[in-house]
């Protein structure tokens, strides 16, 4: 679950992010694993970053069946630790981060706190993101889940996605590097 095994199969780029660039967040909220709603177009100062995920899985619990056959999928656990290990960094960048995913908050609550997350998690499990931006996404287990993407938004806009994130635990490696060739 925290390490991620060497023979992943790499996600291809299918173009299905390809519109995002540009366009304007949507004016709604989504619940946090803080307890709040978080308005997306204030979601933060400077540049927000949205890394977009799967699922995280728990300890306890048997993934779905094949997940790490599944290009792309593997990886959420990993991924939000290199934003808790660089969460510093990334707000002397001027960034703000959220984790999305399309579980409830109540899941990902539990995740938060086992992997001490500085930084808040959005649910979208109601799909208002997903189906306004029309979001990446594909399904198992009768589960759409979104495909992993990371958004950096300046302003309401989207000025940058990265997609498809391989392997995701240097995601928030590449957003490092956006951010210092991109101040502004």
């Amino acid at each position: 679950m925290y390490t991620l095994p060497r023979d992943l199969p790499v996600p291809v780029d299918d173009g299905a992010a390809r519109h995002l660039v540009g366009l304007e967040l949507p004016d709604i909220a989504l619940p946090s694993t803080s307890g709040r709603s978080v308005w997306l177009r204030e979601a933060g100062p400077g540049t927000t970053v949205f890394y977009c995920y799967p699922r995280t899985g728990r300890p306890d619990e048997p993934g779905p069946p094949a997940w790490d056959q599944i290009p792309g999928a593997r990886g959420c656990t990993p991924q939000a630790c290199s934003y808790r290990d660089r969460h510093a960094e990334l707000r002397t960048l001027g960034a703000s981060v959220f984790g999305i995913s399309t579980q409830s908050t109540g899941y990902q609550q539990e995740m938060a706190e086992r992997l001490h997350l500085p930084f808040e998690v959005l649910s979208d499990a109601e799909g208002r993101l997903t189906d306004a931006l029309r979001l990446p996404t594909f399904e198992v287990e009768g589960l759409r889940l979104l495909k992993r993407h990371t958004l950096l938004v300046r302003n309401g806009r989207i000025e940058a996605c990265f997609y498809p994130v391989f392997p995701p635990d240097a995601d928030a490696e590449h957003v490092v590097a956006w951010l210092r060739q991109n101040a502004s």
